[in-house]
């Protein structure tokens, strides 16, 4: 076999092995530069205002490699996340969304129940479509590349919603024409609204106390 023929066949032969999957192993290594702000219970961020930030353990895997590449890309334009994802591979993407995505709690069942939306809310919540993509009690999404967000805390959604509203600002806006779309028409005492309410909803996801030192 001339070398020519060698080397399109090692080519072709690398086109269709499958991409590597995810490894959670790997992605608990990684993850020494998320537990200063998302290993600590109750920890709040300082930009673009005073919020606690989201909490990841339990979330959809597919969601946090989204958000990662988005902000590795500018998409979301928050300057720390996009530094720390700007120093991440594909693969570290992966391997750190399958890690958080494991360390979720099963989503809690009877004697809990769910606490139903005011009439105003719930109005603006089919305004919003908001359980269209979010799901059964926002703990479902209809797909992994979408997060689950009850039980995050309200200050972190209203900023995130927020970020939406302003998705052309240049150090904290989220740009993402679905979302933006939804939130454009909303005013900041409705979405404080909707940020409350979903944020008191049983949730999957939790904070896992990460040591530094370990």
């Amino acid at each position: 076999m001339t070398l020519f023929r060698l080397l399109t066949a090692v080519a072709v032969a690398l086109a269709v092995l499958p991409a590597m999957a995810q490894d959670a192993q790997r992605g608990e290594k990684q993850a020494a530069m998320c537990i200063g702000c998302h290993g600590i219970p109750g920890y709040r961020a300082s930009f673009p205002e005073v919020y606690q930030v989201p909490k990841i353990a339990g979330q959809n895997a597919a969601y946090i490699q989204a958000a990662l590449n988005a902000y590795a890309k500018g998409e979301r334009k928050h300057p720390s996340m996009r530094g720390i994802s700007g120093s991440l591979s594909e693969q570290d993407m992966k391997d750190l969304a399958a890690y958080y995505a494991q360390l979720g709690a099963p989503y809690p069942t009877s004697p809990v129940t769910p606490p139903a939306p005011s009439v105003d809310v719930a109005k603006l919540l089919e305004k919003g479509a908001c359980i269209s993509c979010h799901g059964a009690n926002f703990n479902k999404p209809i797909s992994d590349a979408y997060p689950k967000i009850a039980g995050q805390p309200a200050d972190y959604l209203l900023v995130a919603l927020r970020s939406y509203q302003q998705s052309k600002h240049t150090t904290w806006g989220r740009d993402n024409a679905i979302m933006a779309n939804q939130v454009k028409d909303f005013k900041p005492a409705e979405l404080k609204a909707i940020a409350k309410y979903l944020a008191s909803l049983p949730s999957e996801m939790k904070t896992v106390s990460q040591s530094p030192l370990r």
